[in-house]
C-alpha cells in the first residue's frame, strides 16, 4: 500500500471520528440535563395562591393552556381582556400565573412557580398542558423545562410570542447602573441567558412555536429567525415565524404582540389545534384585515390599552433595583 493511499484513508477515518463524536454531542449534552429535580423553595401556600385556573382544567378534553405573563405584567393586565376571553369562548381550559414581583424579580425563583404550574395543571387534568408566554413568560419556562426533567414529558405545545430568549441588547444600557433582577436577567449575554442556552434549547416530544414581529423595539435584535426570540438546537421541534411573513405590513411592536395582534394569536390557534408547531400556511391571510384578535373588545380597546401602558409605566417606575445580576444557583453552573 502506497503511503499516499494510507494517508488517505488515515484522514478519511479522522474526519469519520470527528462528524460521529459532533453528532453526539447534542444528545450528550442532553443526557447530562437528565439528573435530578432541583428542590423547590418557594413554600406552597405562595405557589398555589399564584395561580389561577378556570373551572375546566379538573374535567378538560384537550390540554389545559398555562398563560405565563411577561415582564412588569401579571395576568390580568397582560390576558385577561384578551387570551382569556378568547379561551372562554372557544370553551378551552386555561390557567394563568401570577409571578412575584410582576416579573422584575429574579427570574430563577420565578421558573419554580411554572414548575409547580404545570405539575399542577397535569396532575388534576390527566392530560398534557400547553404553554403560552409573552416576553420574559416566553422564554421562562424554558428554564423550568431544562433544569425539571422530569416537566417535559407533561408539555405539548409551547407557543412564545416574543420571547426573550437571547436577550435584548436595550437591557444593556438600562441596566448601566442599577435595574430590576429579571431585566439584568434578560441583558444579551447574562450569565442567566448563558446558563439557559448552554446545551439544547429544546427538548424531544415538545413542539415550539416562537412567534415574533421585525417591528419589536423591547427584544431586540429581531430582524430574522436568527434574532433574540429564535430557537435553533435542541430535539424539539421547531417552527420561528415573523408575522410579517404572513402580513407584510404588520407594525406590531412589542406591546401589541403580547396583547391584541390577531396573527399572533392565530399563530398559536393553530399551534394548539394541530400536531407539532403552528404552520403559516394554515393561517388565513383574511387576518391582515383585522385590527384586533378575538376577545379584545374593540368599544374598550382604548381605555384596557391605556390601562395596560400605565400598569407598565408604573411597575418599571418603582420595581425594586439592584447593583447585580442575581447569583446563579448551583445546579445551573
Amino acid at each position: 500500500m502506497s503511503g499516499s493511499t494510507t494517508a488517505r484513508r488515515l484522514t478519511a477515518a479522522l474526519l469519520l471520528t470527528a462528524t460521529i463524536a459532533a453528532s453526539a454531542l447534542p444528545r450528550a449534552a442532553e443526557a447530562r440535563s437528565l439528573r435530578r429535580d432541583p428542590r423547590i423553595t418557594v413554600s406552597a401556600g405562595r405557589l398555589s395562591r399564584a395561580l389561577s385556573c378556570t373551572a375546566q382544567p379538573r374535567h378538560a378534553r384537550r390540554d389545559p393552556i398555562l398563560l405565563v405573563p411577561g415582564t412588569t405584567l401579571d395576568p390580568s393586565i397582560n390576558f385577561g381582556w384578551n387570551y382569556e376571553r378568547a379561551f372562554d369562548h372557544l370553551g378551552w381550559p386555561w390557567c394563568a400565573l401570577t409571578l412575584p414581583d410582576e416579573a422584575m424579580g429574579n427570574a430563577i425563583v420565578a421558573a419554580q412557580y411554572v414548575v409547580y404550574a404545570i405539575r399542577t395543571m397535569h396532575a388534576e387534568s390527566h392530560r398534557r398542558v400547553d404553554l403560552l408566554g409573552y416576553s420574559q413568560g416566553g422564554m421562562l419556562p424554558r428554564w423550568s423545562l431544562k433544569y425539571w426533567p422530569s416537566l417535559r414529558r407533561d408539555v405539548n405545545d409551547y407557543v412564545a410570542i416574543d420571547p426573550s430568549n437571547h436577550g435584548t441588547v436595550d437591557a444593556i444600557t438600562v441596566c448601566l447602573l442599577r435595574c430590576a433582577p429579571a431585566i439584568w436577567q434578560q441583558r444579551d449575554h447574562s450569565a442567566f441567558l448563558n446558563a439557559l442556552n448552554r446545551g439544547p434549547e429544546t427538548w424531544p416530544g415538545i413542539s415550539y412555536t416562537v412567534i415574533y414581529s421585525h417591528a419589536d423595539e423591547v427584544v431586540v435584535p429581531n430582524l430574522s429567525a436568527n434574532g433574540s426570540s429564535s430557537l435553533h438546537t435542541g430535539r424539539g421541534r421547531i417552527r420561528n415565524i415573523a408575522v410579517q411573513s404572513i402580513c407584510r405590513l404588520d407594525l406590531s411592536d412589542h406591546l401589541a404582540m403580547g396583547t391584541y395582534d390577531p396573527v399572533a394569536y392565530d399563530l398559536a390557534i393553530d399551534a394548539f389545534t394541530h400536531r407539532g408547531p403552528a404552520k403559516p400556511g394554515r393561517v388565513p391571510r383574511s387576518v391582515c384585515r383585522q385590527a384586533f384578535m378575538p376577545g379584545v373588545v374593540a368599544a374598550k380597546f382604548a381605555a384596557d390599552y391605556a390601562k395596560y401602558l400605565a400598569h407598565v409605566t408604573l411597575v418599571l417606575a418603582t420595581a425594586k433595583q439592584t447593583s447585580s445580576e442575581p447569583t446563579l444557583p448551583r445546579y445551573a453552573r
